[in-house]
């Protein structure tokens, strides 16, 4: 039987080419994520620019009558255009000023500035549809109310979370929450029940490991 041998440079060729091999299916793959996000992102594109024709005329009408307010904005533009409610127009949205208000929201309520944050998650409710933002804003005016010890107010914004955003991570700390309002509101047997319900509805959220510590120390 004959033995085949390989020259050294056959060999490194042979290697060369399985890497080669390797690396084009990487990048094979990696070339089609690109496209599958490139028509994802195309598809974006087609959607916001028939909301945009759609709304054209509504949005220059805003336009026109926000200007002149506009030209006399100062720095504190964001907080102002929240406590004008002529200017909430539901239903008409610009991206821009929704991330505008929220990311002003949320800095406020960073640096513990609960009045303003309040103003402005307010605002953005009442203002902005978005399904993710939403729900968070609730949740933080239900907090809000909370530590100004507005219970009222609080539970308020509590269950419109729980009841307009049913499927929201935010919702089984929202149920513990009001629990926690029925427990200063001194409502015992209502907080136990609720707590309970958290238990039971949510066992592998953090809400139920808090809601079963509470229920502990009730005991």
């Amino acid at each position: 039987m004959k033995k085949i041998f390989l020259s050294p440079f056959l060999v490194l060729l042979l290697i060369t080419s399985t890497d080669k091999l390797v690396g084009e299916e990487e990048s094979t793959i990696q070339v089609d994520l690109l496209f599958l996000k490139i028509q994802e992102l195309e598809l974006e594109l087609a959607n916001l620019r028939n909301d945009i024709e759609s709304q054209n005329y509504l949005i220059q009408k805003l336009i026109n009558e926000s200007a002149p307010l506009v030209e006399n904005a100062n720095d504190n533009s964001i907080t102002d255009l929240a406590n004008n409610s002529n200017l909430r127009f539901k239903g008409i949205e610009d991206s821009k000023s929704k991330e505008d208000v929220y990311k002003a929201a949320i800095e406020a309520l960073e640096n513990q500035d609960f009045k303003k944050a309040l103003s402005l998650f307010k605002y953005f409710v009442q203002s902005f549809n978005d399904d993710e933002k939403n729900p968070l804003a609730y949740f933080w005016l239900g907090e809000i109310s909370m530590i100004e010890n507005d219970l009222d107010s609080s539970e308020i914004y509590f269950m419109e979370l729980v009841s307009s955003f049913p499927s929201h991570y935010r919702v089984p700390l929202a149920h513990k929450k009001i629990g926690d309002i029925y427990l200063k509101k001194n409502d015992l047997e209502k907080a136990k029940n609720k707590y309970n319900f958290v238990a039971r509805e949510f066992p592998n959220d953090t809400a139920s490991s808090l809601a079963l510590q509470l229920l502990k120390n009730m005991e």
